[in-house]
C-alpha cells in the first residue's frame, strides 16, 4: 500500500489509510468546507507507559493531557463533533486496579474540564451504559452535562462502557416489528439507548491511533461511510499537528456514497 504524503512537523505522523478510501478530490457536496464528525479510537496508552518504564495508569493520565489538545484544536479543524472512545464494555475484563484508576482519571478529568469548555463553547455528553458506573462518576457526567448545554462551538461526545453491537442490538429490540423502522427512526433509538439523547450527523472521520487497524466495537453504525485512518502514533503522543493532518487526509479523499461521479457517467 503506498502511504499519503502529509504535511510533518517535527516528530513526524506515518499514516495508513484504509485499503477502500479512493484519492482524489474533496468529497460529497462540499466536504472540503463544511464541519464534519470525527472520532478517535485513543489507542496505545499502556503501550506507550510501558515502553518509559512507567506504570499503565501513568499513560492513561498522559492521554488525558491528549484529550485536551484534541478538543482545543478540533473547531479550528472544521470538526463540528468529536466523539472519544474511552473505556468499551469490553474493557471491563481489564485488572481491576486499572479499571479503577481509568474511572477515577475520567471522573477527575470531567470535574476539571468543565470551566474550560463552558468558556470555549464545547457542549460535552457521554454516551455509554451508566448501571455499572460509580455513582460519583455518574455525577460527574451528569453535572458536565448540564453545565455545558448551550456550547455550540464543538459538540464532544466521550464514549464510556460503550459496544456499538449491544446498542444497535438493544436498538433493534425497541424497534421490533414497528411500521416506522426506517433508519432515521433506528438511528434515533440507537443514540436513546445509549445516553446519547439525540443522534448526530454519521460519522465523516474515524482516527485510530497506537498502531492497530481495526474498529473494536465502536459506532457500527455511524461508521457505514467514515473514512478511515489509522496512525502509529501513541494515543499520549498525539498532538494538533497529527489531528491537522488527519484531517487534511480527510478532505483530499472522494467520498462517493456509492455513487458514480457526473465525469465519470459523462465519460462512458
Amino acid at each position: 500500500m503506498v502511504m499519503p504524503q502529509l504535511p510533518q512537523g517535527p516528530d513526524p505522523l506515518s499514516l495508513r489509510v484504509s485499503l477502500d478510501a479512493p484519492p482524489g478530490a474533496a468529497g460529497r457536496d462540499g466536504d472540503a468546507g463544511r464541519s464534519i464528525h470525527a472520532a478517535i479510537i485513543m489507542d496505545g496508552s499502556g503501550r506507550w507507559a510501558a515502553a518509559r518504564g512507567l506504570p499503565r495508569s501513568a499513560g492513561h493520565r498522559a492521554g488525558a493531557q491528549a484529550v485536551r489538545r484534541v478538543v482545543e484544536a478540533a473547531p479550528r479543524l472544521g470538526i463540528g463533533t468529536l466523539t472519544l472512545h474511552a473505556f468499551s464494555s469490553d474493557n471491563w475484563q481489564r485488572p481491576s486496579c486499572e479499571v479503577g484508576e481509568l474511572m477515577g482519571i475520567f471522573e477527575g478529568f470531567l470535574r476539571s474540564s468543565v470551566a474550560e469548555w463552558v468558556e470555549a463553547g464545547v457542549r460535552a455528553g457521554v454516551m455509554g451504559r451508566r448501571d455499572r458506573l460509580e455513582p460519583s462518576l455518574v455525577s460527574a457526567i451528569e453535572a458536565a452535562e448540564a453545565a455545558t448545554r448551550e456550547g455550540r462551538r464543538l459538540h464532544l461526545r466521550l464514549a464510556i462502557d460503550y459496544s456499538a453491537r449491544d446498542a444497535i442490538l438493544d436498538a433493534a429490540r425497541a424497534l421490533g416489528n414497528s411500521p416506522e423502522a426506517t433508519p432515521a427512526k433506528f438511528a434515533r433509538l440507537l443514540a436513546e439507548v445509549r445516553h446519547a439523547r439525540a443522534p448526530v450527523p454519521d460519522l465523516d472521520l474515524l482516527i485510530r491511533t497506537g498502531g492497530e487497524q481495526r474498529l473494536s466495537d465502536f459506532m457500527l453504525w455511524e461508521c457505514a461511510y467514515a473514512e478511515l485512518v489509522f496512525t502509529d502514533r501513541m494515543w499520549p503522543d498525539f498532538d494538533a499537528a497529527d489531528l491537522e493532518a488527519a484531517v487534511l487526509e480527510f478532505r483530499s479523499r472522494h467520498r462517493r456514497f456509492g455513487r458514480v461521479p457526473e465525469t465519470e457517467l459523462i465519460a462512458d
